[in-house]
């Protein structure tokens, strides 16, 4: 009877915190919508959206051309990186791990960068991109492991030092390929100015299978993070979980990857805001990090496009400015494990 009464009060918590959440995302959006080179009352954004009367053409082709595609693009790809991010924390029992800071982005960059070198096509592209993702990941892991246990130092200590041999040979193939590749430089610092409805059609999709899977083992990180031979005790296949985390996590690192680049640090920042939120319950984490992660990209992305107009500022930049102190904080207060 307690049990149950303890699942509803934490299913009424997470509904009540995720109504809240896609709330201020939806407002949001459609603020960042009214901002940009030209800047839009509110009224004449809900006049583009929902009216079916006269509403001035150019204003209808920025908002839905330009404008729209850019704003869904970032908060599904800030929905997808934290998520992802919760997830890695919660399972190597380390606040410290995220796909930036585990090498992951840059090994879907490599392979993405890759495909690019040897002329695949747009499937060629992503199939690299996730290839190059979930490898780094098991590099990562396979070196993180001490005496047949994660170590959450040796873990991240590996991924940078991955990512980074990663981020070389990226840099070294961009020294032999042609001029216009060379605009990858720019794109290996995240960049959501190619932003369309491609991007959108084929990132949603697997966001939303990926997520779900991944909000669907929340009880049994809570589990693994305590302890992983309990864990198994109380028949979670732990085997499974990881695998499937690995696999899920790593395909949409790698979907993001090959269309905006490396977007560093919201995996760590977003993940660690919910646990001061709202406890370390992943059945809380994991969702409301999904919905915050929307919410902070589409904010970054915002002051990137209006911060020195007309030019703009890579996002990642914007991202690492934010996120790379909070990696200190946490580094400094040797909060390593859960």
């Amino acid at each position: 009877m307690k049990s149950g009464r303890n699942l509803e009060t934490s299913l009424k918590k997470v509904l009540i915190s995720a109504a809240i959440l896609f709330t201020i995302l939806l407002i949001s959006g459609f603020v960042c919508l009214s901002f940009g080179t030209v800047n839009f009352p509110l009224s004449k954004i809900f006049a583009a959206i929902f009216s079916s009367g006269e509403t001035d053409s150019s204003i209808v082709n920025i908002i839905y051309d330009i404008r729209l595609p850019r704003v869904l693009t970032a908060m599904m790809v800030g929905a997808g990186l934290s998520v992802s991010g919760a997830a890695f924390q919660a399972l190597l029992r380390n606040p410290l791990a995220e796909p930036y800071i585990l090498g992951i982005s840059s090994g879907g960059a490599f392979g993405a960068i890759f495909s690019l070198v040897i002329g695949v096509g747009f499937i060629g592209t992503q199939s690299f991109a996730f290839v190059g993702a979930l490898v780094t990941f098991l590099l990562v892991y396979s070196f993180g492991r001490r005496f047949g246990q994660i170590d959450p130092t040796t873990i991240i200590l590996a991924g940078v030092m991955i990512g980074a041999f990663f981020s070389a040979l990226i840099l070294l193939m961009i020294s032999f390929i042609d001029q216009s590749l060379r605009s990858a430089l720019y794109w290996l610092i995240g960049n959501l100015s190619f932003a369309n409805y491609q991007s959108v059609l084929t990132i949603f999709p697997i966001l939303i299978i990926s997520s779900l899977v991944l909000v669907s083992f929340s009880q049994s990180y809570n589990l693994i993070s305590i302890n992983e031979e309990n864990a198994k005790q109380f028949g979670i296949n732990t085997k499974l979980v990881k695998n499937l985390t690995y696999l899920f996590a790593s395909l949409l690192i790698g979907i993001i990857v090959s269309f905006v680049g490396i977007i560093g640090f919201v995996g760590l920042l977003i993940p660690h805001i919910c646990r001061m939120i709202f406890g370390n319950d992943n059945k809380i984490v994991l969702p409301t990090s999904l919905l915050g992660g929307a919410i902070f990209l589409v904010w970054a992305d915002l002051i990137s496009r209006i911060l020195i107009p007309p030019a703009e500022i890579p996002i990642g930049a914007i991202t690492a400015v934010l996120g790379a102190p909070m990696f200190i904080i946490i580094l400094k207060q040797k909060k390593y494990e859960f």
